[in-house]
């Protein structure tokens, strides 16, 4: 066969076969997640597994929740979390009950899990994106990665949108407020509070308050109630051990020398609102806000 007339049957193929390349080319998405790793997919994800309650409320918000196929205990926002299979907890996971879902994607939450076991899922070629937001512009870059990655970019950057004009308001409205001093407990036994790199405490900063144990080197530091009592900070504020439940709130009634128990300045603000980096804190930080504002009504 003439080799023009050879070319000439050849190239409609080769014009397929270059179509269908930039077709893939273009399926494929990466970004970078917080361990600051480039992450590819061939495709947005239809199968991701999320290690950690809040990773849970994040693939949500992202608009990709019909994608999720698994989750850890204590996923229970939004409703629709509750219904979805357990593989084990954010401290421990069951491996076999991960790799049976057949995940596309996992988010895995770098300070929270078991790293052991997840490099071995990386090990066995399941794709990983860690996540670990540290600041609120942080939980709106994760919105919008993880929207990448499920192909649902539109749902996620309205919600990375929403969250930060939210917070800007919030630090607008409160850039003159005469400053609170705050104990944040996290934890009751033993006894926790954060520091000045934790979410908690851009909240606190945003409403006007002062962490009074925001220099210390721990993220989430262990203290005594001696050392509260040293700080003697005008406001308390707890999370606890459900949405309703102040109940950490009442063993610091016994210390009446306490600025925040004479002025009755001892807040509770539902944890999942302020202690799961997600759009949620949006919420718990204008809880927080008001509380504060309380404060200073007071004075």
């Amino acid at each position: 066969m003439p080799p023009a007339r050879l070319l000439s049957r050849c190239l409609p193929l080769l014009a397929a076969v270059l179509w269908l390349g930039s077709g893939l080319a273009r399926a494929q998405v990466c970004v970078t997640d917080d361990a600051d790793r480039q992450l590819c997919l061939a495709q947005p994800a239809s199968r991701i597994i999320a290690l950690s309650p809040g990773a849970t409320e994040l693939v949500f918000a992202a608009g990709a929740g019909e994608q999720l196929v698994g989750v850890v205990s204590f996923s229970d926002y939004p409703p629709a979390a509750k219904k979805l299979p357990r593989v084990g907890s954010y401290k421990r996971l069951d491996l076999e009950a991960v790799l049976a879902l057949k995940p596309d994607l996992i988010i895995a939450w770098r300070s929270g899990n078991p790293m052991e076991q997840v490099e071995r899922l990386q090990a066995m070629g399941v794709p990983v994106y860690h996540s670990e937001p540290r600041r609120f512009e942080d939980i709106s870059t994760t919105l919008e990665r993880l929207a990448v990655l499920a192909g649902t970019e539109a749902v996620g950057q309205g919600a990375a949108d929403s969250l930060r004009s939210g917070m800007d308001s919030l630090r607008q409205r409160y850039a003159e407020a005469a400053p609170v001093t705050v104990f944040y407990q996290v934890w009751e036994e033993p006894l926790m509070t954060v520091n000045n790199d934790h979410l908690i405490s851009e909240a606190i900063e945003i409403c006007g308050g002062v962490n009074v144990f925001g220099e210390l080197a721990s993220l989430a530091p262990k203290i005594s109630r001696e050392a509260v009592l040293a700080k003697d900070p005008e406001v308390i504020i707890a999370g606890g051990m459900g949405e309703d439940d102040p109940a950490w709130l009442d063993p610091w009634k016994q210390f009446s020398s306490l600025r925040a128990v004479q002025q009755d300045n001892l807040f509770f603000v539902a944890p999942s609102t302020l202690q799961r980096p997600t759009p949620q804190m949006l919420a718990g930080t204008r809880t927080l806000c008001s509380h504060l504002d309380t404060v200073r009504a007071r004075d």
